[in-house]
């Protein structure tokens, strides 16, 4: 083998090694156990696995949302909401529960039905769940529990309380059901979420 031939080969084998190496590192990161909020998996309103790991990197409102709630209106803040923020890296988490004066009784598909009929609902839907009590979904267990989330722990008041997720899991901050998801409070939130990289 000539000297080009010999140099040509052993840069082909140095890219190999990189390539390898990324690939190594990529599957290390990816197979890391999934911590905070990412270690859950929900079903989606049509009943299919979202690890919630997807959002990595987006900011997250997760609320619990009826169908036949006075604060059912604030569906129509959080798709504006949505619409504002969501190239910004926003994601909006609805998750239906019928925990407070069986204010949310139907079944996921009427759940989607109504939301996407009556108030075109952009963001993303989960299957219906339980919020608080012995049936309460881990997920709110942990965004309610004391030794997972200390400053922010308690049981849900109402429908439509909000959580608000950072980009790598943290729970930055909670707002009662009653609070208009567009105050000043907490579209501030928002914005110092959605500022941070």
């Amino acid at each position: 083998m000539n000297k080009s031939g010999c140099g040509l080969h052993l840069m082909i084998i140095a890219m190999l090694a990189v390539l390898s190496l990324t690939v190594s590192c990529a599957i290390a990161r990816s197979s890391a156990p999934a911590t905070g909020v990412y270690q859950f998996t929900m079903k989606n309103i049509d009943g299919q696995p979202v690890p919630l790991s997807k959002y990595h990197g987006k900011v997250m409102m997760i609320v619990n949302v009826a169908s036949l709630c006075g604060n059912t209106p604030q569906y129509a803040k959080l798709v504006g909401l949505d619409k504002e923020y969501r190239k910004q890296g926003l994601r909006i988490l609805g998750f239906p529960a019928n925990n407070f004066a069986s204010q949310e009784p139907g079944d996921n598909k009427s759940i989607k039905e109504f939301c996407t009929s009556t108030y075109h609902v952009t963001f993303d839907m989960f299957s219906k769940i339980s919020v608080k009590g012995d049936d309460q979904d881990p997920l709110y267990k942990y965004l309610t529990d004391p030794s997972t989330d200390p400053k922010y722990a308690g049981d849900i008041d109402w429908n439509f309380a909000k959580f608000i997720i950072g980009r790598h899991g943290e729970i930055l901050a909670r707002f009662p059901a009653h609070q208009d998801p567009t105050s000043p409070e907490v579209v501030a939130a928002l914005k110092a979420a959605l500022a941070e990289k």
